[in-house]
């Protein structure tokens, strides 16, 4: 699959996207496995109140299932005006 960073994700992963093969059944399993490589991932997915996520370009909680999924992006929240 597909992980895509966006804005300060991004910066302290050091990647913009990145294809994964993955066991992870839910999105929290995917940050686990994630935040488990190195330092770096580790920083970006330390506070996930302060992320969203969205599978196949639709928002979506962290406890949704992988399954079928092809595309995950993590970014911070989004603000209007």
């Amino acid at each position: 699959m597909d992980v895509l960073y966006f804005a300060w994700v991004r910066e302290r992963i050091g990647l913009p996207k990145e294809k994964i093969v993955t066991e992870a059944a839910t999105v929290s399993d995917l940050v686990a496995e994630l935040s488990a490589r190195e330092d770096r991932y580790a920083a970006a997915f330390a506070d996930l109140s302060a992320l969203r996520v969205a599978l196949d370009q639709e928002l979506s909680d962290f406890d949704a299932p992988l399954n079928g999924v092809r595309e995950v992006a993590f970014f911070p929240p989004m603000t209007g005006g």
